[in-house]
């Protein structure tokens, strides 16, 4: 990720909603946001939300403080890089003819991508990663001709045994303030 964004993981329930809430808040407050994922969690009741967002121009104290009042909001965590392990799925349809479909796979293998579609024409790679790879990737597949890219938002889960819910806020022995 560049220098000046921050991944913030958000713990929310699985209610109608709640993602329009949470990036309309960011809006807001004037911030961009370069990536943004969701999804179940392990429990059915809560989704989690990472987003990446550019945190040149302003702290994130304030968007969390807001944030955090949010009815919905369970937790959120700023993720450190160094203590995260951070990926991003790109899909990629490169120009893959008789004379170069060779060069474009060892690229792939390269890459340790993998080819999930392939015609008389062009090949479909699925590759995950850190930005920097999948940047490098594209740099290295340009020479043979990028006809489309996909990718998803980042997700990041902390090293280690530790988790970001704790059972307590899980079963709601929690007070939330109001």
């Amino acid at each position: 990720m560049p220098e000046n964004t921050q991944t913030l993981s958000v713990l929310v329930e699985n209610k109608p909603g709640i993602l329009t809430r949470v990036t309309a808040l960011f809006a807001r407050r004037g911030y961009n946001i370069h990536s943004l994922a969701v999804s179940p969690t392990e429990h059915a009741e809560i989704s989690r939300i990472t987003v990446v967002v550019d945190v040149a121009q302003q702290p994130l104290e304030q968007i969390t403080k807001q944030l955090n009042k949010l009815v919905n909001v369970l937790k959120i965590v700023q993720l450190e890089p160094r203590r995260t392990v951070q990926r991003e799925l790109m899909l990629v349809k490169v120009t893959a003819d008789n004379t170069t479909r060779t060069s474009v796979l060892e690229v792939v293998q390269m890459f340790r991508a993998k080819v999930v579609d392939a015609s008389a024409e062009a090949v479909t790679i699925e590759a995950t990663g850190t930005q920097d790879k999948l940047t490098a990737l594209l740099a290295m597949l340009e020479e043979f001709g990028v006809r489309e890219i996909v990718k998803s938002g980042a997700v990041a889960i902390g090293r280690g045994g530790t988790t970001i819910a704790d059972r307590s806020l899980l079963r709601g022995d929690e007070p939330r303030e109001s």
